[in-house]
């Protein structure tokens, strides 16, 4: 009964973050419309998908119009999987032996719109979490995670703390507008189709970046930290996924920039933020261009920068110092230096094939010689997938979803986890280098109002990199409530 009602707190942690998790959570595709901002599709052609009422799709009624909105939601995502090969085990290695691991992840949203007027709409939002529960492994092992929703430091515990708390500020340049999607991060129904967009306070930068509708949400779609966020993307977020900063966005009819300015955590997959500005600093910029390949859908493509300084290490002079003899064992902790820079870009797209098909892509890269710092040990990252509606067999709120992604390390990161260097995730006391690949595919079956259930497989090849290690298959069930 408990798990009916979602109130359930849960969260074997954020991704990266959480990210996050929240990494983001993003609502986008069933309970909310999609958030392309500056458009007004619901992602699916009118006379497929009768866009339904917020009230359909969670346990209790919500108003759109109400200045207030009162919201939450658990996710319960459980995880196992069978012994394979693993000739030797380091302390960051993903256990060889069969194992399972449930998270609890529970989130209340809060937010206040005290304007009511649509060209100066100003929202202020406070958001509660609690992670609790573990992950696999304890969350090590694997660049591409196979849950988003694990904090990587489970000694935090399941205590509720401060997720979100952020104003938000639309100033418009034109009375035309365009239909809003109302949602935890935005109360306005409609939007100047021009417009300048705020952003100040505590949240997460996959909130705001690298938003993508068909693989961004890791509570009615994809799981894995890799497939829901661009891997190769070392965004500014403490161990929950979460940081302190502002964004600068501008909206246009069919096309958007933002950039946003950010603290960067002390130590890599720290708790603690560092708030010297000047010293280190996270910093975003992304394009986005919402431009459909095929007449009558929808598309968009988003491109995006990020610059990091913080007191991170380097890669190449630890492995140096270990070949001298200075250090016992490669120590990137050893070698860190403040104002290091850490710099990478990053493709995301996604494109509206029928009424029920969706494609989407990301390509990600990144310098790879400085330290992996607060999301997690990836370089390199190429992936693919879609989702697929139920809209064929009477079950429009359904979706099947199917991904591919290939990551990888630098030279340097190479030499250093081989030499036994250990990262934050990563380290198995050996290394027999081999590119990462992920296929994680997933059924989300919606039961009954805000209540989803979903089985999901994912298979991995050479786990943390290492060709000796693997493959492994991960099987998992979710439970999602909206509330």
């Amino acid at each position: 009964m408990f798990l009916v009602l979602g109130v359930v707190p849960a969260g074997s942690g954020q991704t990266a973050p959480a990210e996050p998790l929240l990494h983001p959570i993003d609502f986008s595709a069933l309970l909310f419309a999609p958030q392309n901002k500056g458009s007004d599709s619901s992602g699916a052609s009118p006379e497929a998908i009768e866009e339904p009422h917020a009230a359909d799709l969670t346990l209790f009624p919500h108003s759109d119009s109400a200045p207030w909105l009162i919201q939450g939601q658990s996710n319960i995502i459980f995880q196992s999987h069978p012994g394979f090969h693993s000739p030797y085990q380091g302390t960051n290695s993903f256990h060889g032996g069969g194992e399972y691991k449930t998270s609890l992840l529970g989130t209340l949203f809060l937010a206040y719109s005290p304007t009511h007027s649509v060209r100066y709409h100003t929202d202020l939002i406070v958001d509660f979490e609690s992670a609790g529960g573990r992950g696999l492994s304890e969350a090590l092992g694997l660049a591409g995670f196979t849950n988003l929703d694990v904090v990587r430091n489970p000694n935090l515990g399941s205590t509720p703390y401060l997720a979100r708390g952020e104003i938000r500020q639309v100033i418009g340049l034109t009375d035309e507008t365009v239909h809003a999607p109302r949602g935890p991060f935005s109360l306005a129904a409609d939007l100047p189709v021009r417009r300048f967009e705020f952003r100040i306070g505590k949240f997460s930068l996959p909130d705001v970046f690298d938003i993508n509708e068909v693989g961004s949400d890791s509570h009615l779609q994809f799981m894995d930290w890799t497939v829901d966020n661009d891997g190769a993307w070392d965004y500014a977020a403490d161990t929950r996924g979460y940081t302190v900063g502002g964004v600068a966005e501008y909206d246009d009819r069919n096309w958007s920039f933002r950039y946003g300015f950010f603290a960067m955590p002390t130590v890599a997959n720290g708790i603690s933020l560092d708030w010297a500005f000047s010293r280190a600093r996270g910093q975003n910029w992304e394009y986005e261009w919402r431009h459909s390949l095929l007449h009558g859908r929808e598309g968009a493509i988003r491109i995006l920068a990020y610059r990091n300084n913080a007191h991170m290490g380097n890669y190449r002079e630890a492995v140096r110092a270990f070949v001298a003899g200075i250090d016992p064992v490669p120590d990137i902790t050893a070698h860190e230096r403040l104002g290091a820079v850490k710099y990478g870009f990053g493709w995301n797209s996604e494109q509206e094939i029928t009424p029920e098909l969706r494609l989407f892509s990301r390509v990600g890269w990144n310098e790879g010689q400085h330290e992996s710092f607060a999301y997690t040990e990836v370089d390199q990252t190429v992936e693919f997938g879609g989702d697929y509606a139920g809209n064929q067999w009477g079950r429009p709120f359904d979706k099947i979803g199917i991904a591919y992604d290939s990551n990888a390390i630098k030279k340097d990161h190479q030499n250093y986890l081989k030499d036994g260097g250990l990262g934050f995730i990563l380290g198995d006391g050996r290394l027999n280098y081999s590119r990462e690949n992920i296929l994680e595919s997933y059924y989300n079956l919606h039961t009954w109002k805000g209540v989803y259930y979903a089985l999901g497989m994912t298979h991995l090849d050479h786990p943390g990199y290492n060709r000796d290690r693997g493959p492994v298959w991960v099987e998992s069930v979710r439970m999602h409530v909206d509330f």
